[in-house]
């Protein structure tokens, strides 16, 4: 390691020029990188849904109806000019009213009264609409120049739209607040003016590498684009941080600075890759969800940490030893205070915090479980901040809750498309039937039909059956009447039937991510106790670690049940992972350094010596996740996004005060049995102490008094305190 620090130094100019250029190339190639706005496209090739869109795309011109169109105060025959003029709107395939639903040149009080109010209704006519998806943007635009900003739509195809504009916009703003204020907390929490831009130039080189090079993948999803920039400069902060305080210690025991630098990139290279690595086994976790929003974002974000890692390891050493002595002459004061009285308040309040926590996780581990959650993206963009939730909000009011979902038979038999379309209207949430049997009649032959109004319904193997389902997501049923739906097409056509639609496909998404849920959360489990079992070499400590900051992360997930918040299912998921990978750091580093303290003092003094060396370095670590996550939660307008920034931040609070009012308990406590479950343990009074710390890569471990022979030296302790402000960083 020495010898390639030292060719690295020898070299530093090309090595900055090298990471420079390559962050600016991928900044550029970062904008060929697609973005996916819809939850139904990552569904597995194998869902039920995925399947009938294939047939209805080889069968039909037209897809299903994913807009909605409401315009005021307009007569029949206006309308009926509208629904033409939609029709030639770019984009635009398919435009269904009243009329395709039953005869409107018959009296109608001949008609079902809820097929007529579901198309004109006091004076006003709601058009359902069919979006090619590949010109949506062009078809959105159309549409809001021939109805005015007076009128209103909606819809799957809208909300893509909204979300590709929304989100790009959201991601600026976030990153223009997140950047400076986690500079803030780093310019306050070190001992330089200038070591944090070269933390934030890092990481900032990182991550224009990781989002160019997500051109690998094509397209990525919305949650992979907007959130992994915010995750990946919160979460790999810590490494930069690390290393430069190595250096800086190294530096003030009489160093030049390129041998303090081969020597920080040694101490703490263990380190930086274990933490590493217990970050990137929780996104890699996500990688084996069938959903596949899971593998795009596990992929990516694993990518993004390695590109953190070969960053901090390889492009700060030369960029800090090419600045140090702009870091000497920019040195200050500390500004935050010791943790001593800090330390001594836990240590006697320890044991009522650890009878509090064990009361409480329970009771919000079962909370977690009974939550209410959204599966599909029909309420990511709800809110009425936005022009699209107005709308929204407006045909909800006036038509009440609509969803058009396509059920596709065999072809043939006539008068069994009619007795299942008779059914079907029987259905009181089923509010309109388009078919062939419903619109033109058995009596009429087919060759009598318009071509047009044919081809919409019939194909050369099916008919199509398009119905409006009065419910939505948000209640309490909606999948037992999509399935209801089904049912009835099953009993007429048995396995033969094709059935799609937003609900139908948020049907399986309910069935495809409850199945990932168990699978993803004990592989991020297992692979983080698999890394822990390396490092600390225990079999204990491991399974200590994990359950604090899994306790951390049910109380965050059951909370939403006591507030009555419906949550995104994806970001439940996804926040079970990446709060434990982000997050399992601050147990390891408080853990190692309580080993190192333990081969020196009995176990109270050590856990009291390892709060006051650790608490600012944790405290760090999770106010720039928590504040990463917050500005993620309270900017985005994409609920789905808000949601799981506001899950982030909370999650990263509760990790460090259950690391920090919590572990020190559990680590006394649990002495005796850490002690017989550790290889090579040398804790003090037992005969074995006085070799320095066992276990461990984490952070804290490969430093100078990590090695210190004897009992502890309280002269030493001071020097070190001296040297680092009284903690280390992750």
């Amino acid at each position: 390691m020495e010898r390639y620090t030292r060719f690295l130094l020898k070299h530093r100019v090309q090595v900055i020029i090298l990471f420079v250029a390559a962050a600016a190339v991928c900044a550029v190639l970062s904008g060929l990188v697609g973005v996916n706005y819809k939850f139904a496209d990552y569904l597995p090739e194998e869902a039920a849904s995925t399947r009938a869109i294939e047939v209805m795309e080889e069968e039909y011109s037209q897809a299903v109806p994913n807009m909605r169109v409401l315009v005021y105060d307009v007569s029949i025959p206006e309308a009926l000019e509208y629904k033409d003029r939609l029709k030639t709107a770019e984009g635009v395939q398919e435009v269904s009213w009243l009329d395709d639903a039953v005869n409107i040149y018959e009296p109608l009080e001949m008609a079902p009264q809820k097929t007529i109010d579901e198309w004109y209704k006091d004076g006003n006519a709601l058009f359902s609409v069919t979006v090619d998806e590949e010109k949506e943007e062009e078809a959105v635009a159309a549409v809001r120049e021939i109805i005015g900003d007076e009128n209103c739509m909606a819809g799957a195809a809208v909300e893509s739209v909204v979300a590709a504009s929304d989100t790009a916009k959201d991601v600026q703003k976030i990153m223009l607040l997140v950047v400076p204020i986690i500079l803030l907390i780093l310019l306050i929490t070190t001992n330089s003016w200038f070591e944090p831009v070269l933390f934030m130039i890092t990481i900032g080189i990182a991550i224009l590498i990781n989002m160019g090079t997500n051109l690998i993948f094509g397209t990525v999803s919305f949650v992979t684009n907007a959130a992994g920039p915010v995750l990946q400069l919160a979460v790999s902060m810590d490494y930069s941080i690390f290393l430069l305080h190595r250096f800086e210690e190294n530096r003030n025991l009489g160093l030049k600075a390129e041998e303090a630098m081969c020597a920080a990139v040694k101490q703490s290279v263990g380190s930086i890759l274990s933490s590493g690595l217990t970050t990137v086994t929780g996104f890699l976790a996500l990688v084996f969800m069938a959903f596949q929003i899971g593998p795009d974002l596990g992929w990516a974000m694993s990518k993004a940490i390695v590109f953190s890692l070969i960053s901090v390891l390889c492009f700060l050493p030369a960029l800090a030893i090419t600045t140090y002595k702009l870091i000497d002459r920019t040195r200050h004061r500390p500004f935050v205070p010791g943790f001593g009285g800090f330390a001594r308040f836990v240590m006697k309040a320890r044991i009522p915090l650890l009878i509090l926590t064990i009361l409480v996780v329970p009771v919000l581990w079962l909370a977690q479980n009974q939550n209410s959650f959204y599966y599909g993206g029909s309420e990511v963009y709800t809110s009425e901040a936005t022009q699209l939730g107005r709308d929204t909000k407006a045909i909800r009011d006036l038509y009440g809750t609509s969803n058009p979902v396509v059920l596709m038979v065999p072809r043939g038999d006539l008068e069994k498309e009619s007795a299942m379309n008779a059914e079907l209207l029987e259905l009181d949430y089923v509010t309109s039937v388009i078919s062939y049997a419903n619109s033109v009649g058995n009596s009429i032959p087919s060759d009598f039909v318009p071509s047009d109004t044919l081809s919409s319904l019939y194909s050369a193997n099916y008919s199509r059956f398009i119905l409006t389902l009065d419910t939505e997501e948000r209640e309490t049923g909606w999948d037992d009447k999509v399935n209801a739906v089904r049912n009835i097409g099953e009993k007429y056509y048995g396995n033969e039937i094709q059935y799609a639609g937003d609900l139908v496909s948020t049907e399986d998404l309910k069935t495809t991510i409850t199945q990932d849920n168990l699978k993803v959360n004990l592989l991020a489990v297992g692979f983080v106790i698999c890394i822990l079992l390396v490092n600390f070499k225990s079999l204990s400590l491991p399974l200590l670690l994990t359950l604090v900051i899994e306790a951390s992360i049910w109380i965050n997930l059951g909370l939403p049940y006591f507030s009555g918040t419906s949550l995104f299912y994806i970001g439940y998921l996804i926040i079970s992972t990446v709060q434990l990978g982000a997050t399992i750091d601050y147990a390891i580093l408080f853990t190692d350094r309580y080993l190192e303290f333990r081969s020196k003092m009995p176990k109270k003094e050590a856990a009291g010596q390892t709060l006051k060396a650790c608490t600012l370095s944790i405290l760090t670590s999770s106010l720039v996740l928590t504040l990463a996550g917050t500005i993620l939660g309270l900017i985005s307008t994409n609920r789905v996004l808000s949601q799981l920034g506001t899950l982030i931040g909370r999650g990263a609070v509760l990790s460090f005060v259950l690391v920090i009012f919590v572990l020190p308990s559990l680590l006394i406590l649990f002495d005796g049995l850490i002690r017989k479950t550790t290889l090579r343990a040398d804790f003090y009074g037992t005969g074995k102490q006085n070799t320095g710390p066992t276990g461990g890569a984490g952070p804290g471990s490969g430093g100078t008094d990590a090695a210190d022979p004897g009992v502890y030296d309280e002269e030493r302790a001071e020097e070190k305190n001296a040297l680092t402000g009284g903690a280390d960083y992750l």
